[in-house]
């Protein structure tokens, strides 16, 4: 990938004395920030054109099963569409694809969560409804229970018909490859769907560290044991017609990319059956979002692991603001790269979208 994205060993370029590197890099910074700020200013001139894969609503029957169980917060209680679509137009968002957050509905029995799930979905798509152009809808299925999700498939494509599924990353002690979702994922397949996915916290790993938030290291890490689990479960193979969305760049993958390219295809039990190719070619197959993770560290890790082609623009409102993103993204990715990450790419899996 070209552009702005900065290379190991661009730095290098240095005269070998101190003095004028000083003034190279300080030049070179100068016409960074000169960049940044001339991009900045033409997204504050453009139309809203962004889509925004990582919106997070509050269906009133999602937030009372919550509320009940003591699994509701201040940012979700105090979510309205208004505030949604205020915070879109300031960030030059036109489009906003919801989804409830964790733990969406896999506390609840399964005559509950179906219930809870069928009436957010309608929810949702009201909402869609009630503000042309402005929404779309990743729709909430009654995982874990398989019977219920396949049921729920039926409605939410079929009649609802949404944008894809909105789904968590795991299920108590169960990541997406596992078996009792293969149901699920073969109907999903076949309707070629987009699969959007949030991390949340395995049965393993609530509270392990006292006084650090779950949402600090576990998503991140479960995120990337869901992304891990697929590729060697051999899941993601079978489901090449599913578009697969990760939350926040993936998570952790990008720090651990080298053990599954290397070690693990090289030591028992996946010797002999998964290549580095293989591998890779599943890691930039899928879309990652840009939510928690604009800044250059981490942006910069993720655009060299992928193309620019999987990358697709998230928010994670209301935790996040959507303008906290757009200047930080025009500091590592050229114009044309941009256009792509705002919109081009999301485009390409959500086909409503491509005459909006």
């Amino acid at each position: 990938m070209g552009g702005a994205i900065a290379r190991e060993g661009d730095i290098s370029t240095g005269t070998g004395c101190a003095c004028c590197d000083a003034v190279v890099l300080g030049r070179r910074g100068f016409l960074a920030g000169a960049s940044a700020l001339a991009a900045t200013a033409a997204w504050a001139d453009d139309k809203p054109h962004r889509i925004d894969v990582h919106h997070h609503i509050v269906p009133p029957t999602w937030l009372e099963a919550l509320r009940r169980a003591k699994l509701d917060n201040a940012l979700l209680t105090a979510w309205t569409p208004q505030r949604s679509i205020d915070d879109m137009d300031r960030a030059g968002i036109a489009t906003a694809i919801t989804s409830p957050t964790t733990p969406q509905v896999g506390f609840l029995p399964a005559a509950d969560a179906a219930r809870v799930a069928y009436e957010s979905n309608e929810y949702a798509r009201q909402l869609m409804a009630d503000h042309p152009g402005r929404f779309g809808v990743f729709a909430m299925l009654p995982m874990p229970y398989p019977d219920e999700c396949l049921k729920e498939i039926d409605h939410v494509f079929d009649t609802l018909k949404v944008d894809g599924i909105g789904m968590m990353t795991s299920y108590g002690d169960k990541w997406l490859g596992h078996p009792q979702f293969t149901p699920v994922f073969d109907e999903l397949n076949r309707r070629k769907a987009t699969v959007y996915t949030h991390p949340t916290v395995a049965g393993c790993c609530g509270n392990l560290v006292p006084g650090i938030s779950d949402a600090t290291v576990e998503y991140g890490a479960d995120t990337t044991r869901s992304i891990v689990n697929l590729v060697f479960s051999g899941a993601a193979q079978r489901y090449p017609d599913i578009n697969f969305i990760f939350s926040h760049g993936g998570g952790v993958l990008t720090s651990v990319a080298e053990r599954l390219q290397i070690q693990m295809v090289s030591t028992p039990p996946y010797k002999g059956k998964f290549t580095r190719e293989m591998v890779d070619a599943q890691l930039r197959r899928f879309y990652y979002d840009t939510a928690q993770v604009a800044n250059a560290v981490t942006i910069r890790a993720l655009a060299n692991l992928v193309p620019v082609t999987q990358i697709v623009f998230g928010t994670d409102y209301p935790y996040r603001s959507g303008t906290e993103y757009p200047q930080a993204l025009a500091a590592n990715f050229t114009a044309d790269e941009l256009k792509a990450i705002d919109r081009e790419n999301a485009v390409r899996i959500l086909p409503r979208l491509r005459t909006a």
